[in-house]
Protein backbone atom coordinates (compact mmCIF):
# COMPACT_ATOMS: atom_id res chain seq x y z
CA UNK A 1 0.00 0.00 0.00
CA UNK A 2 1.57 2.89 -0.71
CA UNK A 3 2.26 6.04 1.84
CA UNK A 4 -0.37 8.52 2.72
CA UNK A 5 0.69 11.83 2.73
CA UNK A 6 -1.76 15.53 4.58
CA UNK A 7 -1.72 18.02 2.17
CA UNK A 8 1.30 19.68 4.16
CA UNK A 9 3.43 16.88 3.78
CA UNK A 10 2.49 16.62 0.01
CA UNK A 11 3.34 20.62 -0.39
CA UNK A 12 6.65 20.20 1.37
CA UNK A 13 8.34 17.70 -0.67
CA UNK A 14 6.97 19.53 -3.92
CA UNK A 15 8.21 23.00 -2.49
CA UNK A 16 4.61 24.37 -3.17
CA UNK A 17 1.73 25.70 -0.51
CA UNK A 18 -1.48 23.64 0.77
CA UNK A 19 -2.82 26.55 -1.19
CA UNK A 20 -1.69 25.98 -4.67
CA UNK A 21 -2.26 22.07 -3.84
CA UNK A 22 -6.34 22.94 -3.02
CA UNK A 23 -6.25 25.06 -6.67
CA UNK A 24 -4.72 22.35 -8.23
CA UNK A 25 -7.50 19.70 -6.78
CA UNK A 26 -9.66 22.36 -7.56
CA UNK A 27 -8.54 22.02 -11.22
CA UNK A 28 -7.83 19.13 -11.59
CA UNK A 29 -4.25 19.48 -12.50
CA UNK A 30 -3.72 17.17 -9.23
CA UNK A 31 -6.43 15.41 -7.43
CA UNK A 32 -6.43 14.74 -4.31
CA UNK A 33 -8.01 11.73 -2.28
CA UNK A 34 -10.93 12.23 0.22
CA UNK A 35 -11.33 10.71 3.53
CA UNK A 36 -15.14 9.57 4.56
CA UNK A 37 -14.76 13.04 6.22
CA UNK A 38 -14.13 14.79 2.76
CA UNK A 39 -10.62 15.87 3.91
CA UNK A 40 -7.90 15.79 1.54
CA UNK A 41 -4.87 13.54 1.48
CA UNK A 42 -2.28 12.05 -1.51
CA UNK A 43 -0.14 9.14 -1.58
CA UNK A 44 3.75 8.30 -2.18
CA UNK A 45 2.61 7.19 -5.73
CA UNK A 46 1.04 10.12 -6.56
CA UNK A 47 4.10 12.25 -5.84
CA UNK A 48 6.52 9.87 -7.61
CA UNK A 49 4.13 10.18 -10.55
CA UNK A 50 3.66 14.09 -10.65
CA UNK A 51 7.50 14.59 -10.78
CA UNK A 52 7.92 11.87 -13.58
CA UNK A 53 9.68 9.55 -11.76
CA UNK A 54 9.24 5.44 -12.73
CA UNK A 55 6.55 3.17 -10.65
CA UNK A 56 10.05 1.23 -10.27
CA UNK A 57 12.06 2.38 -7.95
CA UNK A 58 14.50 0.06 -7.77
CA UNK A 59 15.88 1.50 -11.46
CA UNK A 60 17.02 4.65 -9.53
CA UNK A 61 20.62 5.09 -8.18
CA UNK A 62 22.52 4.82 -5.19
CA UNK A 63 25.56 6.94 -5.31
CA UNK A 64 28.67 7.47 -2.70
CA UNK A 65 29.67 10.87 -3.33
CA UNK A 66 33.36 12.11 -1.84
CA UNK A 67 35.59 14.98 -2.62
CA UNK A 68 39.11 16.71 -1.72
CA UNK A 69 40.52 19.49 -1.74
CA UNK A 70 43.51 19.83 -3.45
CA UNK A 71 45.30 17.28 -5.95
CA UNK A 72 47.80 16.48 -3.27
CA UNK A 73 45.05 14.70 -1.24
CA UNK A 74 43.96 12.37 -4.09
CA UNK A 75 45.08 9.41 -2.12
CA UNK A 76 42.16 10.32 0.61
CA UNK A 77 39.90 9.66 -1.62
CA UNK A 78 40.05 5.98 -1.61
CA UNK A 79 39.95 6.09 2.22
CA UNK A 80 36.89 7.53 1.86
CA UNK A 81 35.24 6.04 -0.58
CA UNK A 82 36.27 2.54 1.17
CA UNK A 83 34.37 3.96 4.07
CA UNK A 84 31.00 4.31 2.50
CA UNK A 85 31.24 0.90 0.71
CA UNK A 86 32.13 -0.44 4.44
CA UNK A 87 28.78 1.69 6.20
CA UNK A 88 26.41 0.62 3.04
CA UNK A 89 27.54 -2.68 2.98
CA UNK A 90 26.66 -3.23 6.54
CA UNK A 91 23.36 -1.94 5.82
CA UNK A 92 22.87 -4.15 2.97
CA UNK A 93 23.21 -1.70 0.48
CA UNK A 94 24.89 -1.99 -3.22
CA UNK A 95 25.90 1.14 -4.58
CA UNK A 96 25.79 1.80 -8.10
CA UNK A 97 28.13 4.25 -8.67
CA UNK A 98 31.00 6.37 -6.91
CA UNK A 99 31.36 9.65 -7.92
CA UNK A 100 34.65 11.35 -6.92
CA UNK A 101 35.63 15.51 -7.11
CA UNK A 102 38.83 17.55 -6.55
CA UNK A 103 38.07 21.06 -5.63
CA UNK A 104 37.21 23.44 -3.13
CA UNK A 105 33.38 23.29 -1.18
CA UNK A 106 33.36 26.93 -2.74
CA UNK A 107 33.66 26.19 -6.27
CA UNK A 108 30.08 25.44 -7.97
CA UNK A 109 31.39 24.25 -11.15
CA UNK A 110 32.58 20.91 -10.42
CA UNK A 111 31.86 19.23 -13.80
CA UNK A 112 30.98 15.98 -11.49
CA UNK A 113 29.11 17.17 -8.70
CA UNK A 114 26.69 19.39 -11.23
CA UNK A 115 26.33 16.23 -13.31
CA UNK A 116 24.96 14.30 -9.90
CA UNK A 117 22.76 17.26 -9.39
CA UNK A 118 21.88 17.06 -13.21
CA UNK A 119 20.66 13.30 -11.95
CA UNK A 120 19.09 14.12 -9.03
CA UNK A 121 17.23 16.93 -11.03
CA UNK A 122 16.04 14.29 -13.84
CA UNK A 123 14.98 11.59 -11.15
CA UNK A 124 17.86 9.27 -11.52
CA UNK A 125 19.27 8.88 -7.68
CA UNK A 126 17.54 7.38 -5.07
CA UNK A 127 20.02 8.22 -2.16
CA UNK A 128 23.77 10.06 -2.08
CA UNK A 129 26.01 8.50 1.23
CA UNK A 130 28.41 11.49 2.03
CA UNK A 131 31.20 10.94 4.95
CA UNK A 132 30.39 15.00 5.58
CA UNK A 133 28.22 17.33 4.78
CA UNK A 134 31.20 19.84 3.83
CA UNK A 135 32.05 16.95 1.08
CA UNK A 136 29.03 18.01 -1.00
CA UNK A 137 28.68 21.79 -0.29
CA UNK A 138 29.98 24.27 1.86
CA UNK A 139 27.33 27.07 1.83
CA UNK A 140 23.67 26.35 1.45
CA UNK A 141 23.64 22.72 2.26
CA UNK A 142 19.95 22.70 3.58
CA UNK A 143 18.92 24.36 0.06
CA UNK A 144 20.39 21.62 -2.43
CA UNK A 145 18.98 19.02 0.40
CA UNK A 146 15.81 20.22 -0.09
CA UNK A 147 16.16 20.37 -3.65
CA UNK A 148 17.26 16.23 -3.19
CA UNK A 149 13.89 15.67 -1.21
CA UNK A 150 12.14 17.45 -3.78
CA UNK A 151 12.89 15.00 -6.27
CA UNK A 152 12.67 12.21 -4.23
CA UNK A 153 15.97 11.84 -3.13
CA UNK A 154 17.61 11.06 0.13
CA UNK A 155 20.96 12.41 1.18
CA UNK A 156 23.36 10.28 4.01
CA UNK A 157 25.65 11.72 6.20
CA UNK A 158 27.70 9.65 7.93
CA UNK A 159 29.88 11.99 9.94
CA UNK A 160 33.27 9.93 10.09
CA UNK A 161 36.01 12.09 11.26
CA UNK A 162 38.26 9.75 10.08
CA UNK A 163 37.99 10.88 6.54
CA UNK A 164 37.99 14.43 7.36
CA UNK A 165 41.39 15.14 8.31
CA UNK A 166 42.31 18.37 9.80
CA UNK A 167 44.90 19.51 6.96
CA UNK A 168 42.14 19.60 4.65
CA UNK A 169 39.66 21.39 7.08
CA UNK A 170 42.65 24.41 6.88
CA UNK A 171 42.78 24.62 3.50
CA UNK A 172 39.23 24.38 3.17
CA UNK A 173 39.04 27.33 5.30
CA UNK A 174 42.10 29.08 4.05
CA UNK A 175 40.21 29.14 0.45
CA UNK A 176 37.47 30.81 2.06
CA UNK A 177 39.81 33.57 3.74
CA UNK A 178 41.20 33.68 0.12
CA UNK A 179 38.37 35.09 -1.11
CA UNK A 180 36.66 36.84 1.27
CA UNK A 181 40.43 38.37 1.33
CA UNK A 182 40.26 39.23 -2.18
CA UNK A 183 37.15 40.55 -2.34
CA UNK A 184 37.84 43.01 0.26
CA UNK A 185 40.98 43.94 -1.31
CA UNK A 186 38.99 44.86 -4.23
CA UNK A 187 37.00 47.54 -2.43
CA UNK A 188 39.93 48.96 -0.91
CA UNK A 189 40.96 49.49 -4.39
CA UNK A 190 37.80 50.86 -5.35
CA UNK A 191 37.72 53.46 -2.51
CA UNK A 192 41.36 54.10 -2.59
CA UNK A 193 41.31 54.83 -6.55
CA UNK A 194 42.30 58.70 -6.94
CA UNK A 195 40.90 58.72 -10.41
CA UNK A 196 37.67 58.15 -8.87
CA UNK A 197 38.28 61.03 -5.84
CA UNK A 198 39.60 63.75 -8.08
CA UNK A 199 37.69 62.52 -11.35
CA UNK A 200 37.10 66.26 -11.85
CA UNK A 201 40.53 67.42 -10.85
CA UNK A 202 41.72 65.23 -13.62
CA UNK A 203 38.79 66.53 -16.10
CA UNK A 204 40.16 68.81 -18.68
CA UNK A 205 36.60 69.57 -19.49
CA UNK A 206 36.10 70.84 -15.51
CA UNK A 207 39.56 72.30 -15.61
CA UNK A 208 38.19 74.56 -18.58
CA UNK A 209 35.23 75.37 -16.96
CA UNK A 210 36.62 76.49 -13.93
CA UNK A 211 38.72 79.00 -16.23
CA UNK A 212 35.62 80.08 -17.77
CA UNK A 213 33.89 80.69 -14.16
CA UNK A 214 36.93 83.13 -13.09
CA UNK A 215 37.21 84.90 -16.41
CA UNK A 216 33.79 85.78 -15.93
CA UNK A 217 34.01 86.78 -12.07
CA UNK A 218 36.81 88.76 -12.94
CA UNK A 219 35.60 90.74 -16.11
CA UNK A 220 32.59 91.22 -13.89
Amino acid sequence: MSKVLKPKDMAEKLGSTVLTLQRWDNKGILKAHRTPTNRRYYTEEQYLQYIGMSKNVQDRKTVAYARVSTYGQKDDLKDRIAFIRQFANAKGVILDEVITDIGSELNYKRKKWNQLLQEVIDNKIETIYLTYKDRFVCFGYDWFEQLCQQHGTIIVVINNPDTSPNQELVDDLASIIHVFSCRLYGLRKLVDDKSLKDGEKNDPSSKGKALSKSNHEESS
